[in-house]
């Protein structure tokens, strides 16, 4: 809140002086009623307290709009300076904390959580100013007219307050619950909208929102399981806050003392026109109250991941000498699961390929992102030039590699904006002479809008192939020394496998390029290839010296010609595999 705290502030004076003016317009009625029911009324007090009244009307309403103007504004300003911090946090942190946190929860951090505070800056902080002025102004107004029915009034509002109490009872455990249950409805409806396309395909609608019928159900549960916790409570509460109520005991009382003598009517109309003004400040202070709870629970997941490190930025930068890369002793764990990658030694000279083969869960993708510094390693050092990846600023170790992913992604944006990502600076002929290094240049010239058409969200309106080459181009635009290549072509068929096999030939021309291999064909020709297991470099060789030494690279050859070997046959209505017999 620091960033807005003035204009805060003058929204919380402006929205008092309202409710003083307010009330005071309201004080200058009595004095009326006095002179209309006196023998002789005389006019010049009525008109000097009915322009009196109306004046004091004209400032209320005037600061309680300028009021609502300030907070609104610093509403605005707030929620800028929370998503930009929020964004840039989670740009800095490391992936893994992306990662496992989830798009719902993030979704609902950037845009619910950031709104709550947004809704208490704009709505709450005039009713600071409000809830807290006109009660203390009302009540000395009241005592000062009457003791006895200041004391009547003041008796209903304890008992009001202690259903109020239990209504609130357990909050933060409860509100706690609805959150998460929130959280999981947010990261459901991200999935099922990521993967319509599959849902579609292999789902007639019977089981599509299972799941999310499942987290709408706990959601609904939670909300009914805290409604009828609080209904009945909450309910006396807020009866009791009503004007109503106390208005009819305030005047039956009012009338019992002027039956007596002891009240004149005047007064008695001090607290017909200020006791429904008591009681309906306090029920802004109710919503004040949940305001509150709500934006401080937002304020409390916010300010968890603005605390959350940052991937440490060295204190005296190092520059590379070179393109090689040296892994010594690495051992990474994601949390404390047992280590994706154990003792691990590994060098790749500059400018040769090195391909990271093994089964499924091996830790060929880990191993590679930890290059580019997606996550820190636990142990041991990977080096980069002679220089720990960890003594390179984050911009210099991204001008030193570039990572292309197996899983394009593409922003729904311009394929011209799509390329030039990595190089904001570049200009249209750079990204041109880079989409036709990537074969993608005619493809592109060939869409309605050329350059300038949008990808769709992920790159939808595209194929897989397309998408694949404007990574690709993207890659080559950025012109880094040393690229990693989640294999690109696993599921490309065979023309848009070629044309990437040619973009990725312009792309690695002449640096250091690390594939994390899945068909073992088009990796038979790296100037070594890395063989793991559960974590660990078992083999390291050629391609003929692997095949030759008979082990589990040899075994993974073996099954990759057999896979090679089988094709689908239609037989009558019936689809079957079967093993051809070249």
């Amino acid at each position: 809140m620091a960033p807005v705290k003035g204009k805060i502030a003058i929204a919380i004076t402006l929205a008092a002086l309202s409710s003083l003016t307010g009330l005071g317009s309201l004080l200058a009625v009595p004095p009326i009623a006095a002179s209309l029911l006196s023998g002789s009324p005389e006019i010049s007090v009525i008109w000097r307290w009915l322009a009196i009244a109306i004046g004091l009307i004209i400032i209320a309403f005037t600061s309680r709009i300028l009021a609502f103007n300030s907070s609104h504004m610093a509403a605005f300003k707030l929620e800028v300076i929370l998503r930009t911090a929020l964004t840039e946090r989670l740009a800095q942190v490391p992936l893994g904390y992306v990662i496992t946190t989830g798009s719902g929860a993030i979704k609902k951090l950037v845009q619910d959580d950031v709104k709550s505070l947004h809704v208490f800056v704009a709505d709450s902080t005039p009713l600071i100013g409000q809830a807290y002025t006109t009660p203390m102004l009302a009540l000395v107004a009241m005592f000062v007219a009457d003791w006895r029915l200041g004391l009547i009034t003041l008796a209903v509002l304890p008992v009001g307050m202690i259903f109020v109490r239990l209504a609130l009872k357990d909050y933060a455990q409860q509100r706690d619950a609805y959150d998460r249950a929130n959280e999981n409805i947010n990261g459901v409806i991200i999935e099922f909208v990521q993967g319509m396309q599959v849902v579609r395909t292999f789902d007639d609608g019977s089981s599509s929102f299972a799941r999310f019928q499942q987290a709408l159900d706990e959601f609904t549960h939670k909300l009914q399981t805290w409604n009828k916790q609080t209904q009945v409570s909450g309910q006396l509460g807020t009866l009791l806050f009503e004007p109503l109520p106390t208005l009819v005991i305030v005047l039956a009382a009012g009338i019992g003392f002027m039956l007596q003598g002891t009240l004149t009517f005047p007064r008695l109309l001090v607290f017909l026109l200020l006791a429904p003004r008591l009681c309906g400040a306090f029920k802004p202070i109710f919503t004040l109250s949940y305001f509150i709870n709500q934006a401080n629970a937002g304020a409390m997941r916010i300010g968890k991941v603005l605390a959350e490190p940052t991937l440490p930025q060295p204190s005296q930068p190092q520059q590379p000498q070179n393109a090689s890369i040296v892994l010594n002793n690495v051992t990474f764990a994601y949390d404390d699961d047992r280590p994706a990658l154990q003792n691990l030694s590994l060098t790749i000279p500059a400018g040769t390929v090195t391909a990271l083969v093994g089964p499924s869960g091996a830790g060929k993708t880990t191993l590679a992102r930890l290059i580019p510094r997606f996550w820190d390693v636990t142990t041991g050092t990977i080096e980069i030039g002679g220089v720990d990846v960890r003594q390179m600023t984050s911009d210099t170790l991204m001008s030193w590699v570039s990572f292309v992913f197996q899983d394009t992604f593409l922003l729904h944006d311009t394929i011209y904006n799509n390329i030039k990502l990595g190089r904001p600076d570049a200009t249209r002929k750079e990204v041109e002479t880079s989409a036709r290094a990537a074969q993608a240049h005619e493809f592109i010239l060939s869409l309605p809008q050329g350059y300038d058409t949008i990808t769709g969200e992920r790159g939808a309106r595209l194929s897989g192939g397309q998408r694949q080459r404007i990574t690709i181009a993207r890659a080559i635009l950025q012109d880094t020394p040393i690229v990693v290549l989640d294999e690109a072509t696993a599921f490309a068929d065979p023309e848009n496998e070629a044309l990437i096999q040619q973009a990725i030939a312009a792309l690695t021309q002449g640096k250091t390029l690390i594939v994390v291999a899945h068909r073992l064909a088009t990796i038979m020709t790296a100037d070594q290839i890395a063989v793991l297991d559960r974590g660990e470099l078992v083999e390291l060789g050629q391609h003929d010296q692997l095949v030759a030494a008979n082990g589990l690279y040899a075994r993974l050859w073996s099954h990759h010609q057999t896979a090679q070997n089988w094709q689908v046959r239609g037989q009558s209505w019936t689809p079957s595999l079967s093993k051809s017999s070249s």
